[in-house]
């Protein structure tokens, strides 16, 4: 584990308000925490280096801290008191759809204490057979394998059946709906010598139980699981894998009930309820799926499956170390944490909005926290020594995900079973959300995205003098346009990509508003992301039919289970990036930036003052420098098209050009390998746009279309032409003299 880490409760308080600190420690048994204001995240020294401001006079103390573990797996917990064994025996049964079988002992049900070593549970062994395990008072635990492995992805029935009065045990597995038609039972018998007691406290779903040594799930069973029941009886061996036991139920889980929740609900007659731990992914189509529906509302019982990983992590669960009070005085901004103990360090970022209906200037930054920890962790696939290497060279730090896989993984990876992963959580330490954490090798730049990429522009705005307050999406999300109530002007950041119905309502009602809107980014308002209703820290993402993405979920998986709505691109449900600030996503590449050129749009009235007398445009090109790619225009980049919703007022003001072969057209323009959607060759839609236009209420919507543009800001100390050309926007979108919008 990383020597030095930790997380918060939130990632933004507002004054007033406390936030908890987590820290884990293995060197040492005190941490020193002071707080800082971050103004440049990026220790590359082409730029201005990593800049704090020491704020140790507000909040520095010396705090006990100690090593907390961290760990994966899903799994469900039920508090179920001690149950005498039935005398007429006991059944234990589910439908599941393993995805790694073999892969080590798996638990699907688990009436047994590991550290006694007794009770009784259903699963597969370390071959992937279906097994049942017993162990009784002063006997070793003892196995019993089917024959034959379970098939991989695949609906099987598993079934064991314990008998005290003759010790008599079976277990078996039959598929469902074998692809051939023929059913082919595996089944074996003992006679146990373990002589299973009264069944434990608690009960577990997708995990034998904590471990004794370390705590962690033992024996996390990865895949699909689907009614599981205890039965009371035993059944002869010709009934072991009936389709039907007629065996009353001592509890029976039905997973298509509180799909929303964290919660399991038991059908049968002691209401044994369980937790969910980990968040594992509901909504998941069942044995009986048909494909008629793919909305697990409209169908619901065809929807009784949930899928367990041994890698899902929602929270660590640490105790707080430390309560920080953010005082009344201090100003809305960007902060850290900086923590040290016996020679590490780390920083934990938070933001601070100013007091609910109160602002301290016209300008607010947007701050993409749900995109923050969607990536969170992001264990690259071309992570490389030479990418070690090029962030040890750079001061960057040291700490990598694909060293750290306990702290889980990001929606861009997959699990160990190779399904995607659709949850994320910032209740974890993420190590890309640290300044100076380099996510792409950049041979021409700093490698930056995300939270320290974002501080460029945080940097240009402390050189040119610009006041600003900070919101950021959880502001957005919970209180609506009231959040940005005020304000002038607003800037995002450089990648705003994830969001809920209720932050674009915001964005879209604040430029209705006559707001003024400055979209310095690419690839924004594109994924559609849902926040658990119990658990507002995590976030769900269904990655289904169209898009730039890593993994797609399985048919009729496609609806998220934390809100019911449709997964996936909000440009397929209506909400194009397009129709809300001009441009949206045309193509991506390797982290390298090009130039933009001017179009003759720069010369219209409407936009001449952008333009007009800025320095080092020559032959109408700028941009061709900077510290993310090398260039203003690179990545990933937006264009304009008045059939997705570009207003027909808008002004193409530049476009990018210069980009390699290794960019491409996203898949959603992409009807074959030479036509698209709008017509136009695949290679042409290669291209970043700057856009401008006005709206009906006095304001204006300004877009750069490039992930990389905010890393040319920096560049010859903030004196260049894509600095003063976003300063004369951003000084004019706080001027209060309203835009007028051409007929």
């Amino acid at each position: 584990m990383i020597p030095l880490t930790g997380y918060t409760d939130r990632l933004s308080a507002r004054p007033g308000e406390r936030i908890e600190f987590r820290l884990s420690c293995s060197v040492a048994e005190e941490v020193e925490a002071r707080l800082v204001r971050v103004i440049c995240g990026d220790p590359n020294p082409a730029g201005p280096g990593l800049v704090e401001a020491d704020l140790g006079a507000v909040y520095r103390a010396r705090h006990p801290v100690r090593e907390q573990a961290a760990w994966t797996g899903s799994h469900a917990v039920i508090e179920a008191a001690e149950t005498a064994l039935p005398a007429a025996g006991i059944t234990l049964e589910a439908l599941v759809w393993p995805t790694r079988p073999g892969a080590g002992a798996q638990a699907v049900l688990s009436c047994f204490d590991p550290a006694a070593g007794t009770g009784l549970a259903l699963g597969l062994d370390d071959a992937g057979h279906a097994c049942l395990t017993l162990g009784g008072a002063g006997a070793a635990p003892q196995r019993i394998a089917a024959p034959a492995p379970c098939p991989v992805r695949r609906w099987v029935r598993l079934r064991a059946s314990y008998d005290p009065a003759t010790g008599r045990a079976a277990v078996g597995a039959v598929e469902t709906a074998p692809p051939f038609g023929e059913a082919r039972p595996a089944q074996a018998e003992a006679v146990s010598a373990a002589a299973p007691g009264p069944l434990p406290a608690r009960w577990h779903i997708a995990a034998l139980g904590p471990d004794p040594a370390s705590g962690r799930p033992a024996a996390p069973f990865s895949g699909k699981i689907e009614a599981p029941a205890i039965r009371i009886g035993a059944l002869p061996a010709d009934r072991l894998l009936a389709p039907e036991t007629g065996l009353a139920a001592l509890a029976a889980w039905d997973f298509t009930r509180g799909i929303a929740t964290t919660r399991i609900e038991d059908t049968g007659p002691h209401a044994r309820h369980g937790r969910l731990v980990n968040l594992p992914a509901r909504a998941m189509t069942g044995h009986n799926w048909t494909g008629r529906e793919h909305c697990w509302r409209h169908a619901p019982e065809q929807y009784g499956a949930i899928h367990f990983h041994d890698t899902d992590l929602a929270d660590c669960g640490w105790e707080t170390t430390f309560t920080f009070a953010v005082p009344e005085t201090l100003p809305s901004g960007v902060y850290a944490m900086r923590l040290s103990a016996g020679g590490e360090t780390d920083a934990i970022p938070f933001f601070v909005p100013p007091p609910r209906g109160r602002r301290g200037h016209d300008l607010v930054v947007l701050i993409p926290t749900f995109t923050y920890v969607v990536y969170g962790n992001f264990d690259r696939p071309d992570f490389d020594e030479g990418y070690r290497a090029r962030a040890a060279a750079l001061g960057m730090g040291r700490h990598f995900p694909a060293d750290h896989p306990e702290y889980g993984r990001s929606t861009y990876n997959t699990h160990s079973d190779d399904s995607g992963i659709c949850h994320s959580s910032h209740l974890r330490p993420m190590m890309t959300m640290r300044p100076g954490y380099m996510s792409q090798d950049d041979p021409a730049g700093s490698g930056l995205r995300h939270f320290p990429a974002d501080t460029h522009l945080l940097a240009w705005l402390e050189a040119k003098g610009i006041g600003f307050d900070v919101l950021t999406d959880d502001e957005l999300d919970r209180e609506g346009p009231a959040a940005l109530s005020g304000y002038r002007a607003a800037l995002t950041c450089s990648h705003p990509e994830y969001h809920t119905g209720a932050t674009l309502d915001a964005y879209r009602a604040y430029r209705n508003g006559g707001g003024r809107l400055a979209y310095l980014g690419g690839n924004g308002f594109y994924w559609r992301v849902a926040r658990h209703p119990e658990m507002p820290e995590a976030i769900e993402i269904r990655r289904g039919e169209g898009g730039i993405r890593s993994w797609a979920a399985e048919p009729g998986e496609y609806f998220n289970a934390f809100d019911g709505a449709y997964g996936g691109l909000w440009r397929r449900q209506g909400r194009p990036p397009q129709a809300l600030v001009g441009v949206g996503f045309s193509a991506q590449g390797t982290f390298e930036g090009a130039r933009y050129r001017l179009m003759p749009a720069a010369e219209d009235p409407r936009a001449a003052w952008i333009f007009d007398g800025v320095a080092g445009i020559e032959d109408g090109v700028f941009g061709d420098f900077g510290l993310s790619g090398g260039g203003a225009a690179g990545f990933e980049l937006d264009r304009a098209d008045t059939r997705l919703g570009t207003p027909d007022h808008a002004l193409v003001l530049a476009r990018s050009e210069g980009h390699s072969a290794r960019f491409i057209a996203v898949h959603e323009e992409q009807l074959t390998h030479i036509v698209t959607l709008p017509g136009e060759r695949p290679e042409d839609l290669v291209r970043a746009e700057i856009v401008l236009f006005e709206t009906p209420a006095g304001g204006a919507v300004f877009s750069t279309g490039s992930i990389t543009f905010c890393g040319s800001l920096p560049h010859a100390g903030f004196d260049n032409p894509v600095s003063a050309m976003l300063e004369r926007v951003v000084r004019r979108f706080l001027d209060p003299a309203p835009f007028t919008m051409p007929p």
